[in-house]
Order: C-alpha cells, then structure tokens, then sequence
C-alpha cells in the first residue's frame, strides 16, 4: 500500500504530535493526583476497609432505626468510639508514657526489677532456676545496663518510634472510623460507582463477581484475623492497666501483633497471670482470681469467635495474612498489620479466581460466577 508523502507528514507532524501531548498531559494529571491522594492512601485504605466488614452491622442498625442512614451511621461512629475509642486511647497514652519512663529510668540509671517471691522456687521443673535468673538479674541489673549501655540506647531508640507509631496509629484508627461511618451512609451509590469501575475493567461477565469475591475476602480476614486480635488486644490490654501490670501498652501492642499473626496470645496473658500472683501484693486474692480468669478467657477466645467470623467459604492461607501483616508493617507502620494482611488476602484470592477462571474456559467448562459470593 503506497502512502502519500504529504498524509504520511501529516501523521508524524500532527496527530502523532497531538496523542504524544494529550497522553503526556493525562499522565502529568495522574502523578499530581497520586502525589496528592498519597498522604491518605493508608487512612482511605482502611477506612474502605472498616466500612466493607461493618456494613452487615451497619445495616442492621438502619433497619432498627426505620431506614434512617445518617442518624444509624451518627450512632454507629459514636458507639464505636466509645466502644473501641476509649481503650484504644488509653492503651495508646500507656504505650507512649511507659516507653518515655523507661527511656528516663535508663538516662538517670534507675532501671530497676523488683525481687522475685520466694514461692517461685517452689514451682515443680523450673523454680529454682527461674528464681535464680530473676534474683540475680533484680540485684544486679545497675551493673549489667552499665556495662551494656550502647546497645540498650541504640535499641531504645526504636522503641519510641515506635511507641509514638502507636500513638499516630491510635490517631488514624480514630479519624478511619468516622471516614467509614461516611463511606456506610453513602454505600449504595459508592459500591454501584466501585461496580462499574471494576466492571470496565474486567468486563461485565467478571466484574461483579470480583467485586463480590473481594468483600468476601475482606469481611472474612478483617474480621476472623484482624477483628479478632483487635478485640483480645483491647480486653487483655485494659486488663493488664487494671491488674497494674507493668508495660501494659506494650502488652496489648504485642497481643494484636501475636493474634495477627495466628500465634497463641497465653504465652502474654499467662506469664502476665504469673507475674500479678507473684510479684504484686496490693491485690486482694479475690481480685487476682477474677483477673487471672479474665486472662485466660481473653487469651482464648479467638477459638470462639474465629469459626464464626472467618473463611465463610473463602479459602486464604494463614501465610498470605502473615506475609501481608509483616509487609504491612515494614511498609506503614503499625497500622500496617490492618492493611496489609487484608489487602494482600484479597489480592491473592482475586488472582486464585483469575487462575482457576482461565483453567475453567481452558478445559471448556463453564466460567464459575453464577452465585453470589458468601458475605457479600
């Protein structure tokens, strides 16, 4: 096919030169607002987060208040801030205060560990030898931070960043909550807008299936795995404050980590039980009863409450979520064990059902997508 010299110019000098500028001028707009919107990103992330695994209770709250959205998502805010608000801030203000005593114990050299009971060394296996290692570490702790004082202040350091990564994260929980109180009040018109998005796509046939695939896949981790470790995180936290547990913050902060993480939080709440028994005398006997029964209730309670809150027919390795919490972490913080583990569990499972959906027209059988997603 012979071209014209003169079109073939045409070409190159003009509408070459137009798409180069609309293409350049589109990508420019798309830098600035990424640019912009990256401050929020993680606030934004986990607010469509809360609001996607809290919308079946938010939506019940409607339908008791006789389909009033704005007064249910006014009383939803509230009551979760309450709720979770409360003990969150409490937790937080005792994570940051007994990270900055330490660090002054240390500057002023008056770190100290109390002496051990000598009922310890009556315990069966290890006594002895628990109560020989607490009782010389009690006496001669002030020399050991001496002779080891540049790396306990390289280490503590980090510890207050990330005493005060608590705090902010504490902040952004807040300010998530009332962002997804807006996000539930205006869901109907917000999902049919993320409907059609998905639907452009991944075509009309994939689209709303992804999109049911993904609050599945949400509202079962953020629930069962993140909800979960949240919640022993709180009653055991607000537990340790009240027993006057030392590092009480630290305590609850390593609970929600454990709990993310699919590991047994007893290897906290047990030794915390030990440490109340044996080394606090201003508690009655009764009060050390009915708080080591509340530790061991905290401790255990995700063997309730995750067969009722995960995998509603959502198939997600406890791998992906470790992956995802630990990456979250290294990525945004504390807040991060939030957003991680859930997004990459729904990024993994939207990939699984890609996979499965191209064996599936491979072998000529037919494109699974016809039910409703679980929890959708």
């Amino acid at each position: 096919m012979n071209t014209d010299p003169a079109t073939l110019r045409k070409l190159v000098t003009t509408d070459l030169s137009e798409m180069l500028i609309r293409f350049g001028v589109v990508v420019f707009l798309l830098v600035l607002c990424v640019r912009v919107f990256m401050p929020f990103a993680g606030l934004v992330g986990l607010s469509m987060i809360l609001a996607i695994a809290l919308y079946p209770a938010f939506d019940w709250l409607v339908r008791h208040l006789g389909g009033r959205r704005r007064l249910a998502g006014v009383v939803f805010v509230g009551g979760s801030l309450l709720l979770l608000g409360i003990p969150m801030a409490l937790l937080g203000t005792a994570l940051g205060g007994q990270a900055a005593e330490l660090y002054d114990d240390f500057e002023h050299n008056r770190l100290a560990i109390p002496a051990p009971d000598p009922a310890i060394a009556e315990w069966p296996v290890v006594g002895e030898r628990l109560y020989a290692l607490w009782n010389e570490a009690a006496a001669n702790l002030p020399v050991f931070v001496e002779a080891h004082s540049a790396p306990i202040k390289a280490n503590l350091g980090p510890m207050l960043l990330v005493a005060a990564d608590g705090a902010l994260a504490t902040l952004v929980f807040f300010a998530a909550i009332i962002v997804a109180g807006v996000m539930m009040v205006h869901a109907r018109r917000g999902g049919r807008a993320l409907e059609r998005i998905v639907e452009r796509l991944a075509g009309p046939e994939r689209g709303p299936r992804l999109v049911r695939l993904s609050v599945a896949t949400i509202r079962s981790v953020a629930t069962g795995v993140v909800g979960v470790a949240l919640i022993q995180s709180v009653l055991l936290g607000m537990g340790f404050l009240l027993a006057d547990i030392p590092g009480a913050g630290v305590l609850a902060l390593l609970v929600m980590i454990l709990g993310i993480l699919q590991l047994p939080v007893v290897v906290v709440s047990l030794p915390a039980a030990a440490w109340m028994w044996f080394a606090n005398d201003e508690l009655s006997t009764l009060l050390k009863i009915v708080f080591t029964v509340f530790f061991v209730l905290a401790g255990t309670i995700d063997n309730v409450l995750k067969p009722l809150l995960l995998g509603r027919g959502v198939d997600v390795p406890m791998l992906v979520v470790l992956i995802g919490a630990i990456g979250g972490v290294a990525s945004a913080g504390i807040a991060g064990l939030f957003i991680g583990a859930v997004l990459l569990a729904v990024g993994y499972t939207v990939f699984s059902d890609w996979v499965a959906n191209g064996e599936d027209r491979e072998g000529g059988a037919a494109v699974p997508g016809g039910g409703e997603a679980p929890g959708a």
